[in-house]
């Protein structure tokens, strides 16, 4: 028997790269560049395990992808 999936997961949006004009070039700590390396990897932490959870949702013989 086969049952429609009713949505997918969302998947994640990577964070926007500061400007270079967003860099005040006085050594703060954090840097606008420092938080975007963190928010990197956040998302890609998150696009693993979104990527894992559509995997096994591919698995299942059982859903019918949209």
């Amino acid at each position: 028997m086969t049952h429609d999936f009713p949505e997918l997961p969302p998947k994640p949006v990577p964070p926007e790269i500061p400007d270079d004009s967003e860099c005040c070039r006085s050594g703060c700590t954090p840097c606008v560049f420092d938080l975007h390396a963190e928010a990197m990897e956040r998302y890609r932490a998150e696009l693993k395990a979104w990527e894992e959870k559509i995997a096994a949702l591919m698995q299942d013989d059982n859903v019918n992808m949209p």
